[in-house]
């Protein structure tokens, strides 16, 4: 199961055994990106607590290279039981690093109760220099690396005015953009901030027959499209919705439907009616990306009447 997101502290605390509890590896995450020894780092966390990561276990992870499987800190459980424990766990997307030097750094206390509040992002601590280089970091800093655009977001602490649990907790969840990601008030800052400025949308009545087996389906399928197009689902049940599947010509008794909205032009095209396969999604993305949509009827388009 692909892992997408993570809070890291890089802190200059922690002995060599570090929180010998916490140590877990993720196993088989995925690539990140290329040239990211920490992304790597960041798989090595446990949701709902903070993992201390020494230097040898960072090495670890750097000389084994991106998209290793089954790395262990402490080998405290079984691969087998790892390999369980991350089939169950929820897709997540977004690396949240925080970077320090020191235990009464400002922000430090902050950041552990923020990834508390925030269980579906593990947490760690590292004491590694090279983090700091990897980044040309100089100050500390909270780093967020999202997946699912390649983005990296980073908060300077001291050029934060006012450093809080609550603002980081909505720092976190602002950014939080997933393979599939919901769409509501605080995802939509982040979806519309981003520089991926096309989202495939699929648009679906929560508790219909179907809901979550789409959901599943495209959520698998984003992957393909990573850094192209942000994958989108919009829940046609909820009335602050429904300016969106007005916007697309949709009511929610058309539901489910998939379609395309592009930020540069403001265009906008639906999947034609039928099937919603993973085939014929993946080529209604194609298409998009090949420029072939741009001559077809928008979605929501009134026909034109003769005078």
């Amino acid at each position: 199961m692909l892992q997408h997101i993570c809070v890291m502290l890089v802190s200059r605390i922690g002995s060599e055994e570090g929180y010998s509890s916490c140590h877990h590896a993720f196993g088989s995450a995925g690539s990140w990106r290329t040239d990211s020894s920490l992304l790597s780092l960041a798989r090595l966390c446990t949701r709902g607590e903070v993992a201390s990561l020494t230097g040898s276990a960072y090495m670890q992870v750097k000389s084994c290279g991106i998209g290793s499987t089954d790395l262990h800190v402490n080998n405290h459980k079984s691969r087998e039981q790892d390999r369980e424990w991350n089939r169950s766990r929820e897709h997540v997307r977004i690396t949240n690093s925080r970077v320090v030097k020191s235990e009464e750094s400002r922000g430090f206390s902050e950041f552990l109760e923020a990834s508390k509040q925030v269980e579906s992002v593990p947490a760690a601590i590292c004491s590694v220099n090279e983090v700091w280089v990897d980044y040309s970091i100089s100050s500390d800093t909270i780093i967020l690396f999202r997946k699912a655009d390649n983005h990296q977001e980073n908060l300077v602490i001291s050029e934060a005015k006012k450093l809080e649990t609550d603002g980081l907790v909505n720092f976190i969840t602002i950014n939080e953009l997933r393979y599939i990601t919901e769409y509501n008030q605080v995802t939509a800052v982040g979806l519309f901030n981003s520089d991926v400025k096309t989202h495939l949308v699929l648009f679906a009545n929560r508790g219909s027959k179907d809901y979550t087996e789409l959901k599943e389906r495209l959520g698998a399928l984003a992957p393909e499209f990573t850094g192209k197009l942000l994958f989108v689902l919009i829940n046609g049940a909820v009335k602050s919705n429904f300016k969106s599947l007005n916007y697309f010509g949709l009511k929610s008794k058309d539901l489910p439907r998939v379609g395309i909205y592009d930020g540069d032009s403001d265009m906008k095209w639906l999947l034609p009616d039928g099937d919603i396969s993973t085939e014929r999604v993946r080529e209604f993305c194609q298409s998009f990306l090949k420029g072939e949509l741009k001559d077809m009827k928008q979605a929501g388009e009134e026909p034109k009447t003769e005078l």
